[in-house]
């Protein structure tokens, strides 16, 4: 099997899977639906939960295979807040398959009280940063925040925290630590807006789950971007692996059952200087008839 690389498959990701060589990818990336009842056009996202759950686990069963020993699985999962333990259920039928290594806190929002505030201050003594959408409700909290499962075949697959790195506030800490330079872990909190402005291509309508496309760089570059690595996400969307793969430098490959996704994923790519063509290929062929 040839597969063409910069390339999303209109394709159901259980049957790509299925045909894939072993030990293809460095990297997979993704979120999935999340079973709330969003319109994603071909896909039904109203399944009962055991339903949704057995194919998820579908989903980490096949992708093992087309994973490198030392590859990574990067799993983005929210829920509706009804029915919040959705993402540990999930990542538990992930951890049936893989090893779970780190569980990674993507904040959406957060407000944060001002240095200097007044004790009881109210609105006035915190800086808020991000944005959510407001839940309307006596009983749940908006959802400012999501998870990112990183799993691995064994659990102990080397990463390159300072990819990802941030400086030091107190500078001190640089010599105090014997640090090489102002960077340290950034943890396993990262702070990442989503954008806001509804776009031609970020309209509601067309895509009503987008995620930006820095939460995947960042998971990417955690897993160390390498020469020749390959990234592969089951749900594309509407690119946003895509875009962070081009700004990386790293080649991709990507499904996805929606064929006007494709197309509007193809017009942001060419909107930041990427020119794929009719197809959805950018550069030349990778040639899995191998294992690697």
């Amino acid at each position: 099997m040839v597969l063409s690389v910069n390339r999303i498959y209109n394709a159901d990701c259980l049957e790509f899977m299925e045909h894939a060589p072993d030990s293809l990818f460095d990297v997979i990336v993704t979120s999935p639906p999340y079973n709330i009842g969003k319109n994603y056009g071909p896909y039904i996202d109203s399944r009962r939960k055991e339903e949704y759950l057995e194919w998820l686990g579908s989903v980490a069963k096949r992708s093992k295979r087309i994973l490198k020993g030392n590859g990574s699985f990067f799993l983005n999962m929210g829920a509706k807040p009804s029915d919040p333990m959705v993402p540990f259920e999930a990542a538990a039928r992930f951890a049936e398959t893989y090893s779970l290594q780190n569980v990674i806190h993507w904040i959406k929002h957060i407000s944060i009280p001002n240095q200097h505030s007044e004790p009881g201050g109210g609105a006035r003594g915190y800086t808020s940063h991000g944005h959510f959408k407001p839940v309307n409700s006596e009983f749940y909290l908006s959802q400012a925040h999501e998870y990112v499962f990183h799993f691995t075949g064994e659990g102990r697959t080397r990463i390159d925290k300072m990819a990802i790195g941030v400086p030091y506030q107190d500078k001190s800490n640089v010599k105090r630590w014997s640090r090489k330079s102002d960077l340290r872990d950034r943890g396993n909190v990262w702070f990442v807006p989503y954008q806001t402005s509804v776009g031609k291509y970020l309209n509601p309508k067309l895509h009503p789950a987008e995620f930006p496309p820095e939460l995947p760089a960042l998971c990417i570059k955690l897993h160390g971007v390498r020469p020749d690595m390959l990234v592969y996400d089951p749900f594309m969307g509407i690119g946003s692996t895509a875009l962070a793969c081009s700004e990386l430098g790293v080649q991709y490959v990507g499904t996805e059952v929606n064929p006007q996704y494709i197309q509007i994923a193809m017009k942001r790519l060419e909107e930041h200087g990427v020119f794929p063509g009719k197809d959805g290929i950018r550069d030349g062929e990778h040639d899995s008839g191998s294992n690697e």
